[in-house]
Formats: C-alpha cells, structure tokens, sequence
C-alpha cells in the first residue's frame, strides 16, 4: 500500500534528479532539492512514530513527568 508520504518522496526525489541534472550535482540548487527529499522522509517517520504504542515506562512519565525515573539529564 502506497501512502502519500511515498508519493510524496517519490516526486520529490524525481524532482531532486531532475534539478541537480540541470543545475549540477554540487549546485545549492541541488544540495536544497535533496534537502527537500529529506524533510518530507523526517515527517514521514515522525508520522509513524505516533502510531507506535508506549512502553511502561514511557506511559509512567507521561503521567508523572516529575518521577525521578523520568528525569532526562543533559550534558
């Protein structure tokens, strides 16, 4: 089954080809046509990431986000 994402990908990655044909594989012309290709791949994958189902955990935290196990520590 073809999603529109894939159809998406699809004429962005043919409209990237056919850009960097005409304006050259090292043209900025190029390097924002593919640019392009992977946003739209991004938001596809963070659009099949809200149909994954939680953890435990990550149920936990939704619900206790102060929970010294959900504390997220940077450096």
């Amino acid at each position: 089954m073809t999603t529109n994402y894939d159809k998406l990908i699809q004429q962005e990655k043919a409209e990237a080809k056919e850009i960097c044909s005409i304006n050259g594989d090292g043209s900025a012309q190029c390097a924002a046509a593919w640019d392009a290709v992977e946003e739209v791949q991004a938001a596809a994958s963070h659009a099949g990431d809200k149909d994954k189902k939680m953890n435990s955990l990550q149920s936990y935290c939704a619900d206790n986000p102060d929970a010294a196990e959900c504390r997220i520590y940077e450096d």
